[in-house]
C-alpha cells in the first residue's frame, strides 16, 4: 500500500497533475499542463476544484472535518481521481497548492506520490507540513524559509523522504514567447513603475512610501477592497486607489512598463512568486527582495536588482529611470533568462529528471 517501493517500468513517465483553478485560469493551467507532454513525460492534467471550493479546505483542519463527515464533494472527487488514474494508468499523481487529498485517502493509492508547495512559510503549516508524511516527494517553490532553517532544512527536519527544488514559472498566457526579443523590448513603456499583486496589510508602508516618491509614474494594480483602499490613503496619506484588472490585461499592462519591483509578505523568506517570472519575460526591469535567495532564480545584478530596504529599492528606481540604457540591458538580460529556464513548459519538463531517481529508471 501506497508508493514507497513503486518503480517505473518503461522510459518515460505519466503524471497526473491534481490542481484547483477556476475559469480563465482554468482554461490555460489545462491547456499548458497537456502540452508539456512530450516522449519523456505525458501530463494528465485533473482540477479537483471542479468538485468542491478550495476556500473549504484551506486548513489541514479543514479537511480532515470534512473527511470524517464524509463530504460527498470530497467523496465524488477521489472517485473521479481514482477512476482518471486507472483509466490513463499514470505512474505519478503530483498534487499541487491547496491539497484535497486527506492522508488517510492517500495511503489507498498505489501510486507515487508528489506534493508541490506554493505559498511558503506564511501558510506552511496551514497547507503543507500536515500532508508531508503522506507524499513520497515533496517540491518546493523556493530554498528560502526563516532566519534559523532553508525549506530544504525544514522539510527534512519534518520527516520528507525525498524533496527537490522546483521553481514556479511564466505561463506562455502571460508572456508571449512567440515574438523576438527586439519585438517584446520595442514596446511603447509609458508607465515607468508597476506592482501588480494583492493590497496586503503588510505591504501598504512600502507602496506607499514609492508612492510619494515618484507619485503617479507609480502604478499599482491587483486584488483590493474600498475599505482597504480607504485605509491606505487615511493612515499613509497617500492618494492612490489600488483596483482589480482582468488576467487578460496582464500582458498589455506588463508591456507598458519600464520598471517593475516585486515585494513578498515575509522579504527573502517568501521570495519566488509567479511575479518574479512574468515581469522579465514580458521585457520589464525587474527589482526585488530576496536577498542572497534571489541567485537560486537569477543572475543578480545582471538579469535582476535586489533590495533590502525601501530607500534602497527607491535610490535604484531613481537611477534606471535616468538611465534607460542601462535599464534596458537589465530588462534583456532577464527576459531572455526567463524565455530560456523559466517558462512553465519548461519547468514541467524538468520533473522527468527530477522523478527519474526515485522513480528507479
Amino acid at each position: 500500500m501506497g508508493g514507497n517501493n513503486f518503480q517505473l517500468t518503461g522510459d518515460w513517465v505519466k503524471v497526473l497533475y491534481s490542481y484547483n483553478k477556476a475559469g480563465f485560469e482554468a482554461a490555460y493551467w489545462e491547456r499548458e499542463i497537456r502540452a508539456a507532454s512530450n516522449a519523456d513525460i505525458t501530463f494528465v492534467p485533473f482540477n479537483h476544484g471542479l468538485f468542491l471550493s478550495p476556500a473549504r479546505y484551506l486548513r489541514a483542519q479543514q479537511l480532515d472535518n470534512l473527511y470524517y463527515q464524509r463530504e460527498l464533494g470530497l467523496e465524488v472527487m477521489y472517485k473521479a481521481l481514482k477512476e482518471r488514474m486507472a483509466a490513463e494508468q499514470t505512474d505519478v499523481l503530483l498534487v499541487d497548492n491547496c491539497h484535497p487529498y486527506h492522508p488517510e485517502f492517500l495511503r489507498t493509492l498505489d501510486t507515487y506520490k508528489v506534493i508541490r508547495t506554493t505559498d511558503g512559510p506564511s501558510t506552511a503549516y496551514d497547507r503543507d507540513f500536515a500532508y508531508i508524511h503522506a507524499y513520497d516527494h515533496v517540491l518546493y517553490h523556493s530554498p528560502a524559509y526563516s532566519r534559523d532553517l532553508t525549506m530544504a532544512q525544514k522539510l527534512t527536519y519534518c520527516g520528507a523522504k525525498r524533496h527537490d527544488f522546483w521553481p514556479l514559472g511564466v505561463f506562455d498566457e502571460f508572456c508571449r514567447p512567440q515574438e523576438p526579443e527586439d519585438q517584446v523590448m520595442a514596446s511603447a513603456r509609458d508607465i515607468d513603475i508597476i506592482f501588480v499583486g494583492a493590497l496586503y496589510l503588510d505591504k501598504m508602508p512600502f507602496l506607499a512610501a514609492i508612492r510619494k516618491a515618484f507619485g503617479k509614474r507609480f502604478q499599482v494594480h491587483g486584488l483590493a477592497s474600498v475599505k482597504k483602499n480607504l485605509y491606505l490613503n487615511l493612515k499613509y496619506k497617500t492618494p492612490m486607489w489600488v483596483s482589480p484588472i482582468r488576467f487578460e490585461d496582464y500582458v498589455p499592462l506588463y508591456r507598458r512598463a519600464k520598471l517593475g519591483i516585486n515585494a513578498h509578505l515575509r522579504g527573502k523568506f517568501t521570495v519566488g512568486s509567479y511575479r518574479l517570472f512574468d515581469l522579465p519575460a514580458n521585457g520589464v526591469a525587474q527589482l526585488s527582495d530576496g536577498g542572497e535567495y534571489l541567485q537560486s532564480f537569477y543572475d543578480v545584478g545582471r538579469e535582476i536588482r535586489g533590495y533590502d530596504q525601501v530607500e534602497d529599492l527607491i535610490t535604484q528606481l531613481d537611477h534606471l529611470l535616468t538611465h534607460p540604457r542601462e535599464r534596458e540591458q537589465l530588462a534583456r538580460a532577464g527576459f531572455r533568462r526567463a524565455m530560456a529556464d523559466h517558462r512553465a513548459v519548461t519547468r514541467l519538463r524538468q520533473l522527468r529528471d527530477l522523478l527519474a531517481p526515485a522513480l528507479g529508471n
